[in-house]
């Protein structure tokens, strides 16, 4: 932006704040007209395409409207909202929906150890300017155009190649785009799924899953997680007693425990998932995490029975909404009219930008220092929650989650709540477990729990 710029939007800001002193200082009350575009610039000494610009964006705040010839107006003040109203519930039931609203609704002074995504200072600002400032020269179809409904070509290229670099072999037109990983996973439970039918998910597993699940009416049942993927025997049980049409996991980097799947647990799913005629989505959101590829199950089936979703929330942006489905090719015509007939085309501009700022050279050094990162903030703060007496199932090899047991059995439910009143926001184990057996867990985000306040509400909240 160059200065005459910077002038123009500071004059057009002074010309607002003045309207705002006169509405708030009820020198104009509600009803009353304002000055003429003339009158105004006169009086502030600017020109009139600056008082103009000004009551544009006050009659877009909703502040003053704007009556065909006659003038402008201020307008009828609706009531604030109260700290109240908008602040997160205490009293919430601990369920699917728990973590995600207190997250979502906290506001920045708030502590968020208990959330799925990192700070906004640890993501790459940088490259998402660049990309915004290529994408403000892009022609007018890629700005205002709807996307087609497989998706950007490039992207998806570049997906391809990215699962190639896992052992996963998928062509572009195999690769669907969709507007989050959470879409991509409710548009497969809408083309796989009638209500009524069984799905199958890990104990713990992320809580979203449930809570998809359940607005699909689907039945589900669990199986208990250990540090090299889902108790087999029990999963053996399950697929044989209840034959679920669906398997939902992450096998790369688990959520929330951090495991990792073992190739030889793997190779058993998929022997059973083809005995049982068992579909399997396989969640990969947390793949740039990893520091060495872990085994996928898309990997060993080649997209036969298992899905593979993604998206680019994690390392890139939550702003920039943007998933995949990579799927066989028999399926994928069937998920595009099903995208057209939720959500038309594609998020076009979305696309753009993470196409942008994935194929600058500078993401692969930002998801380098980023795993770094994660690394020494794993570390430092397992220690920090062992000298509490909270203590890690495992220890991660990679990703941003650790799985903490409370000392003492107490029962995370009420440590969250007593937290939440100091404005930390905690993901209680139950929130995650279908069996409701993760009482005294806690799920911990390692990047949002540096903050020396977190660890001292923790130790004043398990000694009361």
């Amino acid at each position: 932006m160059d200065g005459a710029e910077e002038r123009n939007i500071s004059r057009v800001a002074m010309v607002m704040a003045t309207i705002r002193q006169r509405i708030a200082g009820r020198i104009l009350t509600p009803g009353a007209k304002l000055p003429s575009v003339r009158a105004m610039a006169a009086t502030a000494g600017v020109s009139t395409s600056t008082v103009v610009d000004a009551y544009e964006r006050l009659v877009a705040e909703g502040v003053i409207l704007s009556r065909q010839g006659s003038g402008f107006y201020v307008a009828n003040q609706a009531a604030p909202f109260s700290l109240s109203e908008i602040s997160p519930k205490l009293d919430r039931a601990v369920d699917p929906f728990w973590v995600s609203r207190q997250s979502l609704e906290a506001d920045d002074s708030n502590l968020k150890p208990g959330c799925g995504w990192l700070p906004p200072s640890w993501l790459p600002e940088d490259g998402i300017r660049r990309a915004l400032r290529g994408l403000s020269r892009a022609g007018s179809t890629a700005l205002a155009d709807y996307g087609s409904p497989l998706g950007l070509p490039p992207l998806r290229q570049h997906i391809a190649r990215r699962m190639a670099e896992r052992g996963m072999e998928a062509s572009p037109d195999q690769i669907m785009l969709t507007e989050s990983g959470t879409q991509a996973i409710d548009l497969l439970c809408r083309f796989l799924l009638e209500p009524g039918d069984t799905v199958l998910v890990d104990d713990p597993c992320y809580f979203n899953f449930q809570a998809l699940l359940r607005a699909h009416r689907a039945k589900i049942v669990s199986v208990p997680y250990t540090p090299s993927g889902p108790n087999i025997e029990l999963f053996a049980r399950t697929v044989e007693e209840h034959r679920p049409r669906l398997y939902i996991t992450n096998s790369a980097i688990h959520n929330p425990t951090g495991a990792i799947l073992s190739p030889v647990v793997a190779h058993r799913i998929l022997k059973l998932a083809d005995k049982f005629d068992l579909t399997i989505i396989e969640d990969d959101i947390f793949a740039d995490f990893e520091h060495t590829p872990a085994p996928r199950l898309a990997a060993f089936d080649g997209l036969e029975r298992v899905i593979q979703i993604g998206s680019f929330s994690k390392t890139l942006s939550a702003s920039a909404r943007c998933g995949f489905i990579a799927a066989k090719r028999e399926w994928v015509d069937g998920l595009i009219d099903l995208k057209i007939a939720t959500s038309f085309g594609g998020g076009r501009l979305s696309a753009e930008l993470v196409y942008k700022v994935l194929s600058d050279g500078s993401y692969r050094k930002h998801v380098e220092v980023l795993r770094s990162r994660l690394s020494k903030a794993m570390f430092d703060v397992s220690a920090r929650l062992k000298n509490l007496g909270i203590i890690p199932w495992l220890e991660p090899s990679a990703g941003m989650f650790i799985w903490c047991r409370l000392p003492e059995d107490a029962d995370a439910a009420d440590v969250a709540r007593a937290a939440l009143k100091r404005k930390i926001v905690l993901a209680p184990g139950n929130a995650f477990s279908l069996s409701q057996s993760a009482k005294n867990f806690i799920r911990f985000n390692v990047s949002q729990t540096l903050d020396a306040r977190v660890f001292d509400v923790l130790r004043e909240t398990l000694r009361d």
